[in-house]
């Protein structure tokens, strides 16, 4: 350890030689760092969306830590029923304003209900995936780097030591001490390489992940959505209800009409067809009417990307690719950033980014 430490501090000084890693292994570290860091982000950001108590995050946070079920908390909208009804009740629930109370808040108790489902299914099929990432593979990463650092600084401080050496016998005795930390060495570069490898897997399941929590969340909004609809169609049905007061001593004469605001209804929110979604497809019109026999390559900017996953093309615009297979890539302008235009022989066709790794 203190000629690790003594290598290091030479290191910083300028004053020795540093094994450097290959540039794909550079990448595969500067990937899984950025993997880290936005996985981190996205999850407390989320938290913040799910809950925006700070104070009942802490609540949930410790009680995770210990390993204990978090209680039940009532919604926002549960609590907003539960004052209406009371009030209902107060005012008398036979009068119109006691009448709509009740209305509205059997509606917030309605949204309320789909709010807690909506958070208990993003957490459960959202964050607990992020969060065992990050306790996790993202530990075990890390622990890896930090021996494989180490061996690198035996590594290094075994080839000055060989430098340094004169005698004969001093020589051999470094050069089989430089064969046996090149050895630790080497050997755990490729385990550190394996685990960094499998950010791509994490990218995968994430992206599955990503998907089921946007199909809870837009079931939450039309959930929601229906609920007042149906809300404003029963309160529709009571609009003559809300004119005069039900205890007044002089009734409006029979010929008043009912004021316009009280008769006037919601605007309608035009229906917003939901389009199944596939992997990666792009939504713009101009890349979904893509004909790859148009598509000619740029004169530079073509790079090699090497298949990480079977990818089965949805249509006759995209292009179905084999693992670990090299195909020939590039961009066009205006296409969606998480494509590629990708070649292999005289077949060509859209292909996710997802899917590649880009080699240099």
């Amino acid at each position: 350890m203190t000629t690790s430490f003594l290598q290091f501090t030479e290191e910083k000084l300028g004053q020795a030689e540093k094994t450097e890693l290959d540039a794909h292994f550079e990448n595969l570290l500067a990937r899984a760092d950025c993997t880290k860091n936005w996985t981190e982000k996205i999850l407390r950001q989320t938290e913040v969306l799910l809950q925006p108590n700070p104070s009942a995050r802490v609540e949930e946070f410790l009680y995770e830590k210990l390993d204990r079920k978090v209680p039940s908390r009532v919604t926002n909208g549960e609590l907003l029923a539960q004052y209406m009804t009371e009030a209902a009740n107060d005012f008398g629930p036979g009068t119109p304003y006691g009448k709509t109370l009740i209305k509205v808040g059997e509606t917030q108790r309605r949204l309320g209900a789909a709010e807690r489902d909506f958070i208990h299914s993003a957490s459960i099929n959202f964050l607990t995936p992020l969060r065992n990432f990050l306790e996790g593979d993202w530990r075990t990463i890390s622990k890896e780097r930090r021996i494989l650092q180490n061996r690198r600084l035996d590594l290094d401080a075994c080839k000055a030591r060989l430098k340094k050496a004169k005698a004969a016998e001093a020589k051999a005795a470094a050069e089989h001490e430089l064969r046996l930390t090149q050895t630790e060495f080497d050997r755990q570069a490729e385990v550190t390489r394996l685990l960094l490898e499998g950010i791509s897997s994490t990218h995968v399941n994430h992206l599955r992940c990503l998907h089921e929590f946007v199909e809870s969340q837009t079931n939450y909004y039309a959930q929601c959505y229906q609920y007042m609809l149906d809300l404003q169609k029963q309160l529709g049905r009571f609009s003559g209800t809300f004119v005069g007061n039900a205890e007044s001593t002089s009734p409006p004469p029979a010929a008043t009409s009912p004021p316009a605001v009280a008769s006037a209804t919601l605007p309608a929110v035009p229906t917003i067809p939901v389009v199944p979604t596939i992997v990666g497809v792009p939504n713009t019109v101009a890349e979904s009417v893509l004909n790859p026999n148009e598509v000619k390559p740029p004169a530079s900017g073509t790079r090699k990307a090497r298949v990480l996953y079977d990818y089965e093309a949805a249509d006759s615009t995209e292009l179905a690719l084999l693992a670990d297979e090299m195909i020939t890539v590039y961009s066009l302008p205006g296409m969606d950033p998480d494509w590629l235009i990708g070649e292999r022989g005289n077949q060509k066709g859209k292909v996710p980014v997802t899917y590649l790794e880009l080699l240099s």
